[in-house]
């Protein structure tokens, strides 16, 4: 895996277009919970997508998205940590850039 730039991003919504604003998430206990879709993006072959929880201390989580043998996006946890490093350092240089001007 390489290290990502922000220039490569493409911001999607493939998503949204099928499930709205928010995703319904079973974890590993079977409990359901609901997210906030905050933001979508592609950067070289992988899309990834920007989660949060509701309630307070709802901290943000980000899935790859993959699509489904019946071509619907899926979510799925990033369990390589330089490529959930790599996608974490990303959202946060798009999320706050740096200011050009110094």
């Amino acid at each position: 895996m390489t290290d990502f730039s922000a220039d490569q991003v493409v911001w999607t919504s493939k998503l949204k277009e099928v499930y709205g604003e928010t995703v319904e998430l079973e974890d590993e206990q079977g409990k359901s919970s609901v997210y906030d879709i905050i933001a979508e993006f592609e950067v070289g072959d992988r899309a990834y997508a920007v989660l949060t929880g509701s309630g307070r201390g709802a901290e943000q989580e980000i899935l790859r998205i993959v699509v489904s043998p019946d071509g619907l996006p899926e979510l799925e946890s990033i369990v390589d940590d330089e490529e959930w490093e790599n996608v974490n350092e990303l959202y946060d240089e798009l999320t706050f850039p740096a200011d050009e001007s110094e």
